[in-house]
This record gives C-alpha cells, structure tokens and sequence, in this order.
C-alpha cells in the first residue's frame, strides 16, 4: 500500500516513515498543508496519516479540501489534541479515525491496517478471477479454494491488478505501489515479483503485455 505521511516534527516523521516501510508500505512524506495537497493532487494514496499543527496551516483543511473533491482516501488523525470537542471536529470533518500523541507505533500500524480493511471490504469485499478468489479485506488469496501465501510486496501487486482485472496497468503504477518518492526502484523488481506470483497462481494469471503493462488472465 502506498501511504501520504502529513507530519512536520522530523524525529517522529522519520520514526513513522520507518516503521511503515518495515511494514512494506510504500510511504511519502508531506511536511505541511501545500506540500500534502500537492502530492494528493498527483498520487493516489491507499491511506494518509494526518497532523492537524502543521507549520503553514491546520491539517483539517487537508481533509475538507480532500472531502470536498470526494476522494474517499482514508485518513487517520494524528495529533496532540486530545479535547473530546476536537475529537468530534476531526470525525464529523470526515477522518476514519483519531490517534492522540504520543502514540505507540505498533498500534498506529494496527489502526492503519484496520482502515484498509475496512475501506476495501466497503469497496469491494471479494474478488473472482478465473481460478482466483481474492478477499481484500484480510488479505487472502485461494487458488482452486487452495490458500495462497503471498509476501506484502506481491500482495500490493495481485491487489491493484484485480482492483481492474480487464485493465492494462502500466509497469509506473505497480511501481507507485510498493515504492515511495526518492526510493530507487531497480530495473527488474517488477518483473521478479510477477514471476514469482505467477509461480504460485498459475502462468496465465498475470499477462505481460510489451511496452504496455500487466493485466490479470484467467487462468
């Protein structure tokens, strides 16, 4: 999953940051209100983790301008206002969540793995393609009704291939996925995590089209 980060305190932006990519999201950082709403306007993000004290703005304006453009990307709150009143504002303002600093990381990951269940068993709670029965919301795949280990990384890739199963997804999308901005990305990792899922659901699960993209089969 790739993740929007909205925090200007550097340690704990980087102890975020840090933790999510051990997690093996993909993760930007944002450090102030135009800098979020630059990259929400040219990235899709499956979540973002939004501070409300940010040094050019309030971090609810992030997420009315979001709401009023309907983009239903999830948001967590996280912030040091902790008044129930300020809770209510945050929720009512459309977050799907609210986090208090300080805050322990493992339970920050848990309330972010929450959300995305949520969102994709509200968006699309099952998934059939040919052989495959793909369940988003707990992350399972069954091939045959046969459970298929998957690693995160070729998890994201299965899950935004299916999202459009008779789409061609460029290699630039898949890449979005499971890389943030500045991270290298090597020149072949894509075409080794679709060789390998393709080993464990089948060769014609995942068509490779020449200077075009992915698209899923229906093996």
């Amino acid at each position: 999953m790739r993740l929007l980060i909205v925090e200007d305190e550097a340690d704990l932006a980087q102890a975020v940051c840090d933790h999510l990519r051990g997690a093996s999201h993909a993760v930007d950082l944002a450090t102030g209100v135009e800098q979020a709403k630059a990259a929400l306007s040219t990235t899709g993000y499956d979540l973002v983790l939004l501070d409300l004290s940010l040094p050019d703005g309030d971090g609810l304006d992030v997420l009315r301008w979001l709401r009023q453009r309907h983009k239903d990307v999830p948001v967590l709150i996280v912030t040091a206002r902790d008044r129930i009143t300020e809770r209510i504002a945050g929720l009512d303002a459309g977050a799907d969540d609210y986090l208090v600093k300080p805050y322990d990381l493992d339970e920050m990951l848990a309330r972010i793995s929450a959300i995305l269940r949520r969102a994709d068993n509200d968006r699309d709670p099952e998934r059939r393609i040919g052989a495959l029965r793909i369940i988003p919301g707990t992350h399972t795949v069954l091939r045959n009704d046969i459970a298929v280990s998957l690693t995160r990384k070729q998890w994201a890739i299965l899950e935004r291939l299916s999202r459009r199963p008779d789409a061609i997804v460029p290699k630039s999308e898949l890449e979005d996925a499971l890389y943030g901005f500045g991270e290298e990305v090597e020149s072949n990792t894509i075409e080794a995590h679709v060789s390998r899922l393709r080993a464990k659901l089948g060769r014609g699960t995942i068509e490779t089209l020449r200077g075009f993209g992915y698209r899923m089969g229906k093996e």
